[in-house]
């Protein structure tokens, strides 16, 4: 089972919290490092304010040597994509090919509105997904000094050089959801992943069945993508240690019965236990949601104690 860390920064935490959780992951021995793209808390004050996932990103491909990097996920919504093409293939390079592009529709309203974003339907979000996720493959699969165009309907490109390249060709894509029939078909013609995210098993083997059924439909081998979950983890070496972090979540805190139910929670033989339960489903990776910065050594004993037995 891959282990990866996934923080909310949204929540409050300036670039050196992230720089200081990312490298001791690496340190650790967690295989990647990635962060929401989310420009407004959900609960609390979400103090210092947001930091942009991109720039956090660029930052991190030089304060980091080894660990992947990469966004769960970035919103469509949020920047046109040949921008984002060009962003992501720069931080590429700057990591030396460690990037991974999460890519979803968008859906907090309230972030949008705050801070001036149009937020079309849902059907529109979607086709802009679509249309994102064709420009940004297409323009990098251009050959070098080749052009590249496209005409969608949301967004159209005419001569671009199609530039910069990505280190890796091309970086890995992210395609997450409840992997209904849209999401699962996007999935299917783009993915390198596909992420279901905060589901229980039996929800989660569902939506990985569907983008199987997906990938058949277009002759795409099933077994060729990874597939992989987003859980929140509260791991404690006793009872106390597991109350004491399970309040430390969100806002209001946790319960740790709760969190038994839908997360990753108590000791480091309950969480192996529950990640079993998840590899049963078919996942592959894991995204370990993690909520207080400070707390590094949350980081040290999942490494120690439970990534050995899995």
């Amino acid at each position: 089972m891959d282990l990866r860390i996934f923080t909310e920064p949204q929540q409050g935490a300036s670039y050196e919290d992230l720089r200081r959780v990312a490298v001791a992951a690496e340190q650790t021995g967690f295989s990647a490092f990635f962060r929401s793209d989310h420009y407004l808390t959900m609960g609390g004050s979400g103090l210092p304010g947001p930091t942009d996932a991109w720039t956090t990103l660029a930052a991190l491909a030089r304060d980091t040597t080894s660990i992947r990097l990469g966004t769960l996920v970035s919103s469509a919504t949020f920047r046109h994509p040949g921008v984002l093409g060009i962003q992501v293939a720069q931080v590429d390079e700057m990591s030396g090919g460690r990037v991974e592009l999460g890519l979803g529709t968008g859906w907090y309203e309230e972030e949008h509105t705050a801070y001036g974003i149009p937020f079309p339907s849902l059907k529109e979000r979607f086709d802009r997904f679509a249309e994102q996720l064709a420009l940004i493959t297409g323009s990098w699969a251009t050959p070098v000094g080749e052009t590249f165009d496209f005409a969608g309907e949301h967004y159209r490109l005419t001569g671009s050089p199609a530039l910069p390249k990505p280190v890796q060709s091309p970086p890995p894509i992210i395609v997450g959801g409840a992997g209904k029939k849209r999401g699962a078909a996007l999935a299917a013609q783009y993915a390198a992943e596909f992420n279901s995210g905060f589901s229980s098993p039996a929800d989660t083997a569902a939506a990985f069945g569907r983008v199987r059924e997906a990938c058949s439909l277009v002759g795409r081998d099933p077994a060729s993508l990874a597939y992989s979950s987003a859980l929140v983890v509260c791991c404690g070496r006793d009872e106390e240690e597991v109350a004491r972090r399970a309040r430390r979540i969100g806002s209001e805190g946790r319960d740790p019965d709760e969190l038994r139910q839908n997360g990753l929670a108590g000791t480091p033989a309950e969480v192996v236990d529950a990640i079993g339960r998840y590899a049963e489903a078919g996942v592959e990776r894991i995204y370990l949601q993690i909520w207080d910065l400070d707390d590094l050594d949350h980081l040290e004993l999942i490494a120690a104690e439970v990534a050995p037995q899995l």
